[in-house]
């Protein structure tokens, strides 16, 4: 495959067509100290402040070689802007949930999107943000944004024990809240893509089977990505953390194009279920590998995820904040490599 570019490559890989070899990037958060220290755009202020966070955001791509631009570097906005006090982090910390609104039941009926959700502050910030990148890197290179699922709206505003509570005791309750963040996702996805999103990736491992079991998966959350894919304008990316086995089947009736999995999930088996029903990305781990491995470590399971199938070379989830930058450029190499010796 001749002359083509980063941005067709990706593309064309979570559309599930062929390339001549699999984009290497991260579909999760990217912000890591050193790169902090490079571009002078650190933490806290590259949450806040649009222009940081493109800085930041861009040097996945220019300094580690990142083949997608990615931002956010949190899931805070959403949850504040409905209501949720957070901790705005520190240098090499993310933002944090403090205080949730939903502590009754009845607190639920008090949750709306706001008539000026897309102009709130935190909101604005990632949109301006998302505009900046798409000029800085012009139309060759990919740009992914993020935000959390419908069931991660949920378990942020109703805090942890009341999810897993309501989820079994009270479900049509918890439905509300659901949907509430099944609207949030579509308005703000479709805003993310007219400022020239190419991919939204939604993390949304509260629907997964390390908290809530399939059978919640299937009935209360699966229809609402049917919802959010079927009522968006681009290409969809699912997030899982932890072991997502046992909903691998099921993720892609969602809709959605991409599944990205973290490395409790085997890698091969992942292959297997979904076969070419979805885009299979990660799924090195961000910690015991890129964080704590050797730039060997790095290698060697980068190219055993090439190996088993992934369509995009990913970590399993968001880079540690002082992941080494010669890890992040080792893995990058390691595709690199991997083609070189079918050469």
């Amino acid at each position: 495959m001749i002359d083509i570019t980063l941005r067709e490559r990706f593309i064309k890989s979570v559309k599930g067509e062929a390339v001549d070899k699999v984009p290497v990037c991260s579909v999760t958060q990217t912000g890591t100290v050193e790169l902090m220290n490079l571009t002078g755009a650190h933490w806290p202020e590259a949450h806040y402040d649009a222009e940081k966070m493109a800085t930041l955001a861009i040097a996945g791509y220019e300094i580690a070689g990142f083949e997608a631009v990615r931002c956010p570097f949190d899931g805070t906005a959403i949850a504040q802007t409905l209501g949720c006090t957070i901790n705005e982090g520190t240098s090499d910390t993310q933002p944090s949930i403090v205080d949730f609104p939903c502590k009754e039941i009845e607190d639920i009926q008090n949750i709306a999107i706001p008539d000026n959700f897309l102009e709130s502050e935190r909101i604005s910030t990632i949109l301006n943000a998302t505009k900046i990148i798409r000029e800085k890197v012009g139309d060759d290179v990919p740009v992914v944004t993020g935000m959390l699922g419908p069931a991660a709206i949920s378990f942020a505003l109703a805090g942890a024990r009341n999810y897993l509570m309501w989820s079994v005791m009270e479900p049509d309750a918890l439905k509300e809240l659901v949907q509430i963040g099944t609207e949030v996702c579509i308005e703000y996805s479709n805003a993310l893509f007219d400022c020239g999103a190419d991919v939204i990736c939604i993390p949304d491992s509260e629907a997964g089977p390390d908290l809530v079991p399939p059978e919640f998966f299937k009935s209360m959350i699966l229809p609402e990505y049917r919802k959010i894919a079927s009522g968006t304008d681009g290409l969809m990316i699912l997030h899982i953390c932890g072991d997502a086995t046992a909903i691998l089947d099921l993720i892609p009736e969602s809709g959605f194009e991409g599944i990205s999995i973290e490395e409790k999930t085997d890698v091969g088996y992942a292959r297997e279920i979904i076969g070419d029903r979805a885009c299979l990305i990660g799924n090195v781990s961000p910690v015991r590998v890129l964080l704590m491995g050797s730039t060997k470590d790095v290698k060697e399971d980068a190219k055993y995820c090439i190996d088993k199938g992934v369509d995009i070379l990913a970590p399993g989830c968001g880079l540690a904040p002082h992941t080494p930058l010669t890890n992040m450029r080792a893995f990058v190499d390691a595709r690199d490599e991997y083609y070189s010796q079918l050469d």
